[in-house]
C-alpha cells in the first residue's frame, strides 16, 4: 500500500498506525488470499489490495469499524476480481454460492485436519466458494457466522459449501496425483536462469557496485509492506544489505499450482534449512526492471517451511 513517492508526513502516521493495527490479521488474510488465489505470491498481492482499499475506508469512517470481519470482506471480493481478471486460467472454477437444501445441516463444526495440512494447488481444484468456505472454516477456524459476513452468502448456502468443499477435497487427497506438471520455465528461459544465478552470485559475493550496474535506469523496487523506490533511488536497497552479514542467496523455482517461477531465497542466517524469505526479479534483457523482496512479510517463507508451497534450489 506504498506508493512511489513520499506522503505527507501525517498521512505516513495514519498508515503506519493502520499497519499496526492489522499486523495481527495480516498472516492470516495472506494464508486466506493465496488459497483463494492459488500462489502465495497472486495472495500478497490482495492482501497489499485490500489494506489499500480498508486503509481509505477507515480513514472515511466516522468511527472504527470492527477490522478483522472489513478486512475478510474486502479481501474476498478482491480475490474474486482477480479471478475474473484471469477467467481463461480458473474458468471451470469460479461458480455462484448456491443451496439446494440437501447438504446445508450437516456441517461438522471442528476443522477438518485434512485440509488445514492441504497444499495450496489442493484448493485450486475447487469451485470458488467451496474453496472460500473450507479456508475460513477449516484454516482460519471462523464461526459460520463469520464466513455469511465475510463472502455476503446465506448461511445455507454456506453449509451447503462447506460439505461439498470438505468431501472433494478428502476425494483429493486420497487418489494420486494424476495431473501433469507444466514444463519448468528454465526449459524455455535458459537466459533468465543464467541471469538468475549470476545474480545470486554477485549478492553472495556482496558486489554491490556489480549488481547496482544491473539495475535499468528505471528501475522499481518494491519492498513489499514497507516503500517503493524507483531510478537511481533503488540503488540503496543494496546499501541496507551491505550492513547485513549472515545470509546466502539460493536461486530456484517458487511452484504454483498454474506454473513456476524463478526466484531468490534468502536464508537468514546462512545455515538455515528454509528461506527466510523471497525476492522476484524481473529482466529486461540483460538489466533489472523490477526487484520484488518479501523480507517484511515472513509468513509467505511459513508456507515454504511447512510444506503448504514449495521452492526448489537451482544447483546449476
Amino acid at each position: 500500500m506504498d506508493g512511489g513517492g513520499s506522503p505527507p508526513p501525517e498521512l505516513a502516521q495514519a498508515r503506519a498506525r493502520f499497519l499496526e493495527l492489522v499486523a495481527e490479521i495480516r498472516p492470516e488474510l495472506h494464508r486466506y488470499c493465496a488459497r483463494l488465489t492459488g500462489s502465495v505470491v497472486d495472495g500478497e498481492d490482495v492482501v497489499q489490495d485490500t489494506l489499500a482499499k480498508a486503509f481509505y475506508a477507515v480513514s472515511m469512517a466516522t468511527e472504527m469499524p470492527p477490522l478483522r470481519p472489513l478486512l475478510f470482506r474486502i479481501a474476498h471480493n478482491t480475490a474474486l476480481d482477480l479471478l475474473r481478471r484471469y477467467e481463461r486460467r480458473h474458468v471451470e472454477l469460479v461458480g455462484d454460492w448456491s443451496d439446494d437444501g440437501a447438504v446445508g445441516p450437516a456441517v461438522v463444526d471442528s476443522p477438518d485436519r485434512e485440509v488445514v495440512r492441504a497444499a495450496l494447488a489442493t484448493f485450486l481444484e475447487l469451485p470458488v466458494p467451496q474453496r472460500s468456505a473450507v479456508v475460513l472454516k477449516d484454516v482460519l477456524g471462523c464461526t459460520l457466522e463469520e464466513i455469511v459476513e465475510s463472502t455476503g452468502a446465506s448461511l445455507p448456502a454456506v453449509k451447503a459449501a462447506l460439505v461439498r468443499g470438505r468431501a472433494a477435497l478428502r476425494a483429493r487427497v486420497e487418489r494420486p496425483d494424476g495431473g501433469r506438471k507444466p514444463p519448468s520455465p528454465w526449459s524455455e528461459r535458459p537466459d533468465d536462469r543464467a541471469r538468475l544465478h549470476r545474480y545470486a552470485a554477485l549478492f553472495n559475493a556482496r558486489d554491490w557496485e556489480a549488481l547496482r550496474e544491473l539495475l535499468a535506469e528505471d528501475a522499481r523496487l518494491d519492498l513489499v509492506s514497507r516503500t517503493e523506490r524507483r531510478g537511481r533511488a533503488v540503488g540503496e536497497y543494496f546499501s541496507r544489505y551491505a550492513d547485513i552479514r549472515d545470509f546466502r542467496v539460493v536461486p530456484g523455482l517458487l511452484e504454483d499450482p498454474t506454473g513456476e517461477r524463478p526466484a531468490l531465497g534468502i536464508h537468514s542466517p546462512r545455515a538455515s534449512e528454509h528461506p527466510s524469505y523471497l525476492v522476484l526479479i524481473q529482466w529486461r534483457g540483460d538489466q533489472v526492471a523490477v526487484i520484488r523482496d518479501f523480507r517484511y512479510v515472513p509468513y509467505i517463507a511459513d508456507e515454504i517451511r511447512l510444506g503448504r508451497a514449495r521452492f526448489t534450489p537451482d544447483p546449476t
